[in-house]
């Protein structure tokens, strides 16, 4: 028996053993306790008297993933729409701000590891921007940018310009000296040398730094739309709170888990195909 097929029968079990366990753990009891009324007022009166969980069986979230799945872009207004809906502005808000950053952190980040002047005269500013949460650039996007769906593009792009950044200066000023030299020696011309021997060489490492990039942006992106509102993902599942509706909540937080191993699994095959043996 092969590795892989070990590997998928493993997580099979794994995966059984979750569901059974969650299964008993959520089954319905005979005894009943006295609560806080509050508390019967949010999770029903059923589960506030200990006969009924207040946290949902796994038929019940499998029925929700069923009822999402089998019309995922309805749409019934602003706060009534399909997670298929929400799922797409997550992820076309996630992409745009991706691909800005991209387009402004690797060809800076290239000329900054060509350059030790400007790898030195960068370093402080990269220094005291990175550890800045996203999050926080939040409040200043929509005073500037009036917009809650562009001032999350832009906290994106904040995100995903670092781990770029920092990932392609330090791919492009690791080039072996010996491979410089040659091209030196040929006479081969700064902008042929930078496409044919340094992108080549430093290519591993900027996608390396992109799938980071990718992984974080899409963390990012739940918390801003809990926080601005209007469509995507996050703003579904904290819509669902305020429903109190936990089979969808974990319905939501499914859906986040596999777009987001979609996006990094992607990347993961880009890298590989730039790679190479030495």
């Amino acid at each position: 028996m092969s590795l892989r097929l070990k590997s998928a029968l493993l997580s099979a079990l794994l995966f059984t053993v979750f569901i059974a366990v969650w299964h008993v753990a959520t089954l319905p009891t005979s005894g009943t306790q006295k609560v806080d009324s509050e508390y019967a007022k949010l999770v029903g009166a059923e589960a506030a008297s200990g006969q009924k969980s207040a946290f949902p069986t796994p038929a019940e979230v499998g029925s929700k993933i069923w009822g999402h799945l089998s019309d995922p872009f309805y749409d019934r207004g602003s706060n009534d729409k399909g997670i298929g809906i929400q799922l797409a502005w997550s992820i076309a808000r996630v992409l745009a701000g991706f691909i800005l950053a991209a387009l402004f952190a690797v060809p800076l980040g290239f000329l900054i590891g060509m350059s030790p002047l400007l790898y030195k005269a960068f370093d402080p500013f990269i220094q005291v921007l990175k550890p800045i949460s996203p999050l926080a650039w939040m409040p200043l996007a929509l005073f500037t940018l009036k917009d809650s769906g562009t001032s999350s593009v832009f906290v994106i792009f904040i995100c995903s310009t670092w781990p770029m950044l920092i990932n392609t200066a330090f791919g492009v000023a690791s080039v072996k000296r010996e491979w410089l030299n040659v091209a030196k020696t040929l006479e081969v011309n700064p902008l042929r040398k930078a496409l044919t021997v340094i992108l080549p060489a430093a290519a591993p490492t900027i996608m390396t730094g992109m799938r980071i990039s990718i992984g974080i942006a899409w963390l990012v992106i739940v918390a801003a739309e809990m926080l601005v509102g209007g469509t995507g993902i996050g703003y579904f599942v904290w819509n669902e709170w305020n429903n109190l509706s936990i089979a969808n909540i974990l319905t939501g937080i499914l859906a986040i888990g596999l777009v987001g191993m979609l996006l990094d699994q992607m990347l993961a095959s880009l890298t590989r195909v730039v790679s190479y043996q030495e």
